[in-house]
């Protein structure tokens, strides 16, 4: 993320308030290991630039918990990092061994000490993600309608944070952007009326 890349979010209109900027883990140990050239540090002050440019961006992450190595308390600063970060979304997994790599020969994390991380890390994923999803009812966003909805006369559309939104509209204004006043928050999704 260059500067010029930072300052295009925060001057350019079609560019869309959401980022997908991965970090993988909150430990400096467990990001060298992994052969990452960042630190906690660095994507931390990254976020904040850009905040600074676009403080409306809502953020999405990827995280690998159970990295060879990764101790008690690696995890707690991948937490800890996600606190900081607050994600509108992310996506969690657990490490696989890959053929091949320096990682797959290391001493492995057992199975289910990776489980029990990755159910602490997604709960609190979770919680950040409807805790965002709760925040834009109320608002009006501009969504761009994709298809029709599963419920007779329901279209499908994506929010400029990328939030699947249900709403009754008519199948002609597929390809379009409308605004939609935002009503019920659930998990995976936003439901809304068209403003007319």
């Amino acid at each position: 993320m260059t500067d010029d890349l930072i300052a295009a979010h925060g001057e350019i209109d079609k560019l869309m308030p959401y980022l997908h900027l991965p970090v993988q883990a909150g430990s400096d140990r467990v990001l060298k290991a992994m052969n990452r050239k960042h630190s906690a540090e660095d994507y931390l002050r990254l976020v904040e630039r850009i905040r600074t440019a676009r403080p409306d961006i809502a953020l999405s992450g990827d995280f690998i918990v159970g990295f060879p190595g990764e101790t008690a308390a690696d995890f707690e600063d991948t937490l800890s990092i996600v606190r900081e970060t607050n994600y509108a979304s992310a996506f969690s997994f657990k490490y696989s061994p890959r053929p091949g790599t320096p990682a797959a020969e290391a001493e492995q994390i057992a199975e289910d000490v990776k489980s029990e991380r990755l159910q602490r890390l997604q709960a609190l994923l979770n919680e950040q993600q409807a805790a965002f999803q709760r925040a834009c009812v109320g608002r009006t966003l501009s969504v761009l309608i994709e298809k029709p909805g599963r419920m007779a006369g329901q279209m499908v559309g994506r929010s400029p944070y990328l939030q699947a939104v249900h709403l009754v509209a008519d199948s002609a204004l597929k390809g379009r952007i409308v605004d939609v006043s935002i009503e019920a928050a659930q998990p995976n999704s936003l439901a809304g009326r068209l403003v007319v």
